[in-house]
This record gives structure tokens, C-alpha cells and sequence, in this order.
């Protein structure tokens, strides 16, 4: 567990250099991608899951 929430940070740390430099490449999407993938199976996927549904049922409800 030690060693995936090592390369979650490490992960979260290159996607936010990468979307701050604002040069997102084909590598860059590559890392985001993994970074969800591990994010998906630590413990914080189902509050990340609840947060995002949230989000969606906030935004559906409104009305333009």
C-alpha cells in the first residue's frame, strides 16, 4: 500500500507540472491517465466517486 500511494503522489505531483506548463503531450496524457487508474484503486476512490456524483447531480439540476 506504501509503495502505490508513493507513486499516486509522484503521479499527482507530474500532472500538476504538466497542466501548469500548459504543454500538455501525448506522454503528459499518458501520466494522467495512470494517475487515474491508481487513484481508482486506492482508498479515496469512492469519495473521488461520491464527489464527482455530486458535481454531476448539482450540475444537472440547474437550469439555464
Amino acid at each position: 500500500m506504501a509503495i502505490s500511494i508513493s507513486v499516486v503522489l509522484l503521479l499527482v505531483i507530474l500532472t500538476v507540472v504538466f497542466l501548469r506548463n500548459g504543454a500538455l503531450k501525448l506522454s503528459h496524457a499518458v501520466v494522467c491517465v495512470l494517475l487515474g487508474f491508481y487513484l481508482a484503486s486506492t482508498s479515496m476512490a469512492p469519495t473521488i466517486h461520491n464527489g464527482v456524483a455530486a458535481t454531476t447531480d448539482i450540475v444537472s439540476s440547474l437550469r439555464p
